[in-house]
């Protein structure tokens, strides 16, 4: 195949049938599976199914054949290229296909051979406030580079290299976003907005991808009296929240006392002002209302949440209510703030998407295609989830029992494909982003993750290490593969798969342990074949708050102390 050297050079391996993309010559097991049959993707699926993973395949077997044309194109193109014939327009598309990979979430050049460390820097990764506060290794993917607080700057690594891209100087008390970290909806962004300084001598200004800094601007300190403190907000954004309204009367009747659950309902609160301002201007872009609603009072607790004027929240002896407080988290095209009366997500242009369900306990996160799904518990000591699919707009299109989940990684910059997991037992369903229900097939294991829509296949995986590889227009099974059984170098019983990476061909997977041992492996997408184990490699660090991530078509793993690249 052909993959990227660095950044520019495109180079092609010659890969014969044998090659090393078959180095376990022993299909995949899926040891202790039930046998395919109608139904369900863990056998029972839609249609004609393939063979599972665990016996022998037919010489036919379309995934097999399917895979030995690609390899054998490759293998003819190289030599095409170098006798001039008309196949080097193969090539093209080969490189093509890899600069697409580049621009897709989770999309990496190459997985399809074992990855070693290309290059290590070591240095504090985050903020001083995000250590503080529990929340390092904060980063932001902007065009090339890979972006971060450390030691008093705003630091760019260009993720091909690893070299120092750019340093842009911060004052006292910065905060440079938005940013993201492990489990949050994503790290690319255009421009960083960051802040600096405090009282009157606060100021603001934003970097782009070349590391040039606008001149800064001077905050009005009225303007935080009028709209709120002020922080690093999507799209070249200042944000300011503050609560609005007259004060509620005391008793509602709602308490938490010292010991033992909260009761009672806040029935009456303040509503939420959410105001974006353009960070060069200070002009306002949009402002919206986020509306109180009544709230069981365990969702009005004070605790240790973080505040959005990023004081440390400290409950006294007294204080188990906060029907005032509220938090945000600021991603690159979404904001979700919580507090007493609401859980809510907000676009970057302002429209409010209410959460209804259990307080506490509610996401939003931001689609392809544009649009958004909410997640909310519906009951809390059932444990049922819901989820509310809404428009580019912040139109609700549909509410969805079961968790609405969009693939970890794909090889379609405009992947639209859901799936909706309904436990236990239950069903798998799969929606459009117009919120069309395409195929709804049974599954003994109701807690299939979404982990990659890839060359027409949906990949999914349980909790218990089984993976499986999905018609994506029918919900037929075309393959199946189990952690325990498919490897020869993982000791564990209990592994499962937690991140998925893609080249538009391999599906590069991260395994754990219940021993909080991780570990590499590669799958071919069409056959479900594994391409290579690297499971005994320790090429990933161990240590915990690491975590890996795709930017500009190169893998790396970040932790608090350093970032690698792997490939």
């Amino acid at each position: 195949m052909a993959r990227h050297a660095d950044d520019d050079a495109v180079v092609f391996d010659l890969v014969d049938d044998e090659g090393r993309r078959t180095a376990s010559s022993a299909p995949p097991s899926v040891e202790g599976e039930d046998a395919p049959g109608e139904g369900a993707p863990d056998g029972d699926g839609p249609g004609e199914a393939g063979p599972a993973s665990g016996g022998p395949r037919p010489a036919g077997d379309p995934a097999r054949a399917a895979v030995r044309r690609r390899r054998t194109l490759v293998g003819a193109l190289v030599v095409a290229a170098v006798l001039g014939t008309g196949l080097v327009v193969d090539g093209v598309r080969d490189a093509a296909r890899a600069e697409q990979i580049r621009s897709v979430r989770g999309g990496v050049v190459d997985v399809s051979a074992p990855l070693d460390e290309v290059w290590a820097w070591r240095g504090a990764v985050g903020s001083r406030r995000a250590f503080v506060r529990g929340e390092g290794n904060q980063v932001a993917a902007l065009g090339p580079f890979l972006a971060f607080e450390s030691d008093g700057g705003l630091l760019a690594l260009r993720a091909a290299s690893g070299e120092e891209g750019w340093t842009v100087p911060l004052g006292e008390d910065p905060d440079c976003g938005p940013t993201g970290y492990l489990g949050w909806s994503g790290v690319a962004t255009e421009v960083l907005v960051c802040l600096q300084g405090s009282g009157a001598e606060r100021e603001v200004f934003t970097v782009g991808p070349d590391g040039v800094a606008s001149a800064p601007r001077a905050l009005d300190a009225g303007d935080e009296q009028r709209y709120g403190y002020a922080r690093p907000g999507p799209e070249g954004t200042v944000l300011r929240a503050r609560r609005i309204g007259p004060e509620p009367a005391d008793g509602d009747g709602a308490q938490c006392p010292d010991e033992g659950e909260c009761s009672g309902t806040v029935a009456a609160g303040r509503d939420l002002l959410l105001r974006a301002e353009d960070a060069l201007t200070g002009e306002e872009r949009w402002s919206a209302v986020v509306p109180f609603r009544a709230m069981a009072a365990e969702g009005c607790r004070a605790g240790p949440f973080l505040p959005w004027d990023g004081r440390d929240d400290i409950v006294r002896s007294g204080e188990h209510l906060d029907p005032e407080g509220f938090g945000a988290r600021i991603e690159p095209g979404l904001v979700q703030v919580w507090g007493c009366g609401f859980r809510a997500g907000v676009t970057a242009d302002g429209a409010v998407l209410m959460m209804e369900g259990v307080p506490g306990f509610a996401s939003v996160v931001g689609l392809d295609t544009g649009g958004y799904v909410a997640q909310t518990i519906a009951q809390r000591y059932a444990g049922r989830m819901d989820s509310a699919l809404y428009s580019p707009d912040g139109a609700a299109v549909r509410k969805v029992a079961g968790t609405l989940n969009r693939p970890q990684t794909t090889d379609d910059p405009r992947a639209a494909t859901l799936l909706s997991t309904e436990p236990p037992g239950g069903r798998l369903r799969s929606y459009a982003a117009d919120g069309t229900q395409r195929w709804d097939v049974a599954v003994r294991d109701g807690t299939a993750q979404f982990l990659a829509q890839v060359d027409r296949t949906v990949v999914t995986t349980t909790w218990t290490g089984g993976v499986r590889g999905l018609d994506l227009d029918t919900g037929a099974v075309r393959w199946t593969w189990r952690t325990q059984g498919g490897l020869y170098d993982w000791p564990y019983e209990s592994s499962y798969v937690s991140q998925a990476f893609t080249d538009g061909q391999s599906l590069l997977l991260l395994l754990e342990s219940g021993s909080g041992d991780q570990g590499l492996v590669s799958l071919d997408v069409a056959s479900g074949e594994l391409v290579w184990d690297g499971t005994s490699s320790h090429v990933l660090t161990p240590k915990p708050d690491t975590m890996l991530l795709a930017v500009d078509g190169n893998l790396l793993e970040v932790s608090l102390d350093g970032v690698r690249r792997l490939g």
